[in-house]
């Protein structure tokens, strides 16, 4: 469960996606975004020999591949302090440069918000 009682419902349930995701692949990285429709896509990191991407990455590039035109929100859970630049830019470039990214540690707690901006 999510720990963070404040957070919107449809935020909780990106970030509660994002969590799941981490720890049933058992990746370094969950991460789930909300098209402009409501769609969510969740993603874990892919690390394989010839193709990286971080889970925000994939996520985004799975809203893409299934007809999204826009985002609403993303959530990234991680042991990292904040979403990077890169993936910031894969928000920013299907959502725009105000698209929030919730960062949520391990636990499920959102740390911060930051734009994708």
């Amino acid at each position: 469960m999510t720990e963070t009682p404040d957070l919107d419902p449809e935020d909780r349930k990106i970030v509660t996606l994002a969590r799941s995701v981490r720890a049933r692949n058992g990746v370094p990285e969950g991460a789930a975004v909300r098209d402009e429709t409501g769609r969510t896509y969740a993603a874990g990191t892919v690390a394989l020999d010839s193709l990286k991407l971080s889970a925000l990455r994939t996520a985004v590039a799975m809203a893409v591949a299934s007809g999204a035109t826009s985002l609403e929100a993303a959530a990234v859970v991680t042991s990292a302090e904040s979403a990077s630049a890169e993936d910031r830019a894969a928000v920013r470039d299907l959502g725009g440069a105000e698209t929030p990214v919730l960062v949520a540690g391990p636990d499920g707690t959102v740390r911060k918000t930051v734009t994708a901006g």
